[in-house]
């Protein structure tokens, strides 16, 4: 799956840590893993907020992190409602478009855009499906004993 690459920089006692992709994440972990912990959760958090402020949100990359970053890969509910407002926004519609081609209502709607709900796994097919994008999972089955 796809993810974001952090930068993890040595400061003394700490580990700075920014995401190219978004210049407003800027963190901090005791070690490591805590650096990686604290920027995967201001990335979610920068995605929330452009998508509470209509702004675009960058493209994941896929393959290897470059030389000196870490790819971290998002929650795959986050990243299905982060890939459906960018569809949204790709075809020039709104929520109010959506809930109209739905038939559901607004919280209905409005609920597939917040990163802290727990959407169904349904509601989101149909919500891809109305724009024309049905949801595509290419997970391997493991070779027949």
């Amino acid at each position: 799956m796809a993810g974001y690459e952090l930068n993890l920089t040595p400061d003394a006692d700490t580990w700075l840590v920014t995401a190219p992709a978004f210049d407003e994440v800027v963190t901090y972990g005791e070690d490591g893993e805590s650096a990686i912990r604290n920027g995967l959760d201001a990335i979610l958090q920068a995605i929330a907020g452009r998508i509470a402020d209509n702004e675009p949100i960058p493209q994941p990359k896929t393959g290897e992190p470059t030389a000196g970053s870490v790819l971290v890969q998002l929650p795959l509910l986050v990243f299905l409602k982060a890939a459906l407002y960018m569809n949204l926004r790709e075809q020039g519609k709104t929520r109010a478009d959506l809930m109209r081609m739905l038939g559901w209502h607004r919280e209905q709607v409005d609920r597939l855009f917040r990163l802290d709900h727990n959407s169904t796994l349904d509601q989101l097919e149909r919500a891809f499906a109305v724009l024309g994008r049905p949801l595509q999972l290419d997970v391997p089955f493991p070779a027949a004993a």
